[in-house]
């Protein structure tokens, strides 16, 4: 049964934010909200909540699977950057924005693409988000919460651990949520770096 958090969105209660992270690192899958909906995160290297995101949402292995951060500082621990795109990165976090990069040999292997090695990074603007990334004091694995059959993420956390009562162990909830999928970037692509237009603005990657 998933437990319900329902944290203040400007200060949410550290109570609440150490249960969830504690049920984190002892191996759970959690619901979390972001600047761009409600995502599922597990802990670094945990194979089977991995494979659990992918039961919940029916994706396949060529999935990219996004390590989300709290801070700048820490995506040079687990993505490869060059001097022009930390800048761009840098320029464009937080926000809501994917980037694709090769992972480094700190990337967890389970969330490597199979045949680039990369992987997505982001840097969420949301209080609740960050908030929880540095009590769990290490980033997630994570993925956007859209359910099979529909197109848009849910909004309602309430809803959220009705519906997954049974397939995840936490929904963290502020109130406010973001509304809209994450401009993804792909650094590595050989032509037109913008894989996907969402939320965020593409003008700082257009040639």
């Amino acid at each position: 049964m998933a437990r319900y958090f329902d944290v203040h969105p400007a200060n949410p209660q550290a109570r609440s934010l150490a249960q969830v992270a504690q049920i984190i690192r002892d191996g759970g899958l959690v619901v979390y909200p972001t600047d761009s909906g409600f995502a599922l995160g597990c802990s670094l290297g945990n194979a089977d909540g991995l494979a659990r995101i992918r039961s919940i949402r029916h994706l396949d292995r060529h999935h990219h699977f996004t390590l989300v951060c709290s801070e700048f500082g820490q995506l040079g621990q687990y993505v490869e950057m060059g001097n022009d795109v930390f800048r761009a990165i840098k320029a464009n976090t937080p926000g809501p924005y994917t980037f694709i990069l090769r992972g480094t040999r700190e990337a967890p292997k389970v969330m490597l693409q199979e045949k680039k090695r990369t992987v997505g990074v982001r840097i969420p603007d949301h209080v609740t988000a960050r908030a929880l990334l540095d009590e769990l004091g290490e980033p997630l694995m994570s993925s956007t919460l859209i359910l099979p059959d529909s197109e848009d993420a849910p909004t309602d956390g309430w809803a959220i651990a009705e519906a997954l009562e049974h397939q995840v162990d936490a929904v963290l909830d502020s109130g406010d949520v973001g509304v809209g999928p994450t401009t993804v970037i792909d650094f590595t692509a050989e032509d037109d770096p913008i894989l996907r237009r969402g939320a965020g603005d593409t003008a700082p990657f257009e040639e």
